[in-house]
């Protein structure tokens, strides 16, 4: 485990939900995939390192979740404004969606 963390601490990450337009393969990284999110009042690119995981055309369309207040990173020369959340079970990498399509982009996850 981790070391632990306060609620204040906690309370500073910024978890919304964002749905993918757009998802292709990074052209200088073998298992990075660049994604353009929909956050309701915004867009935004997010690098993310599930290519040996994930084809872009199965992305496309997904509620997923993201961390949107991250700071952003340049990877291999892409700038990446957020982080999307998967669990890792074994080797598979699997994404955490929202499967209600009534929840927008945007919703505020707490």
């Amino acid at each position: 485990m981790a070391d632990p963390i306060t609620y204040d601490d906690f309370a500073k990450i910024e978890l919304r939900v964002a749905k993918v337009l757009e998802a292709r393969p990074h052209p200088n990284a073998d298992k990075l995939l660049l994604l353009q999110v929909d956050l309701g009042d915004r867009q935004k690119q997010i690098v993310a390192g599930v290519r040996a995981h994930y084809a872009p055309e199965q992305l496309v369309g997904k509620n997923i979740v993201i961390v949107d207040n991250l700071a952003p990173a340049i990877l291999r020369g892409e700038t990446s404004n957020g982080m999307l959340l998967a669990a890792t079970s074994g080797e598979k990498v699997v994404l955490l969606t929202v499967d209600d399509p009534d929840c927008v982009p945007g919703a505020k996850i707490k």
